[in-house]
């Protein structure tokens, strides 16, 4: 996903559903017929990847997100995991772990979260 369309999509996180226009106007405040064209193509290739809806209302789409932040977390952490650690998530989360700040109450529900996965296995 590029950054462009992480905006777009970020705006219809915000924004729950809109039409082009909309999103043009919150992803370029200052925009005019070309970023129109710009969110426009945008939104043909998030549709394209399935992580955009639309539907029609009169002369115009309104547009939905179909993938959620939580969703696209998960899916970069698997690229990053696949790309760099062979697919493994113990050195990504060593590494984020070890380097964070992480303050006592998160490294309370961290152990929490660790517990009860291995509780389930």
């Amino acid at each position: 996903m590029t950054d462009a369309e992480l905006e777009v999509l970020r705006a219809l996180w915000e924004l729950d559903q809109a039409t082009i226009r909309a999103l043009a106007d919150r992803v370029y405040p200052h925009g005019g017929a070309s970023e129109y064209a710009t969110v426009q193509k945008l939104l043909e290739r998030l549709e394209d990847k399935g992580h955009v809806s639309h539907r029609s209302e009169g002369r115009q789409n309104v547009y939905a997100a179909r993938l959620g932040r939580e969703d696209l977390v998960a899916l970069r952490l698997q690229e990053t995991a696949d790309c760099l650690c062979d697919g493994s998530f113990t050195p990504l989360l060593t590494h984020l772990v070890s380097g964070a700040r992480l303050s006592a109450e998160e490294l309370r529900d961290l152990r929490r979260l660790v517990d009860a996965l291995g509780k389930g296995r």
